[in-house]
């Protein structure tokens, strides 16, 4: 996969976070990843799962909500094992979730972010190469 046909890719995938924004609460292990999100543009609730209590009281605060989630844990073994409690929580008390963003990103950004946080900066990276390739 060439850099031009893995921003496309990417692009999608946070299209479709936005998409997913609308109503679900997004899942993040901190503030960077927020800021990160928002400065791609992606708009909504978030919850900080670390500063906001770990798993269970994200799990319970997005079943207070009434709302589906997304997990949007960074893709290092860390952010795997959060993801893997989160997904727990939230079957447990019966809340829909959307973890197929995090799986395409963990996929498509390895080469150039292991984490939320540098997602900007990766996608900013690959732009800029890729419009290097057209001249």
């Amino acid at each position: 996969m060439d850099d031009a046909e893995r921003l496309e890719s990417i692009e999608e995938c946070l299209a479709r976070l936005s998409e997913l924004a609308e109503d679900h609460v997004i899942l993040v292990e901190g503030l960077k990843d927020v800021d990160a999100l928002r400065a791609l543009g992606i708009e909504g609730e978030f919850y900080c799962v670390q500063s906001g209590g770990g798993p269970l009281k994200a799990a319970e605060h997005v079943w207070r909500e009434g709302r589906p989630a997304v997990i949007l844990t960074d893709w290092d073994r860390r952010g795997g094992n959060l993801a893997d409690s989160l997904r727990r929580d939230l079957e447990s008390l019966c809340v829909d979730y959307d973890d197929t963003v995090r799986r395409d990103l963990t996929v498509l950004c390895r080469p150039y972010s292991k984490d939320v946080e540098s997602l900007d900066s990766a996608v900013r990276l690959l732009r800029e190469r890729v419009e290097l390739m057209k001249v």
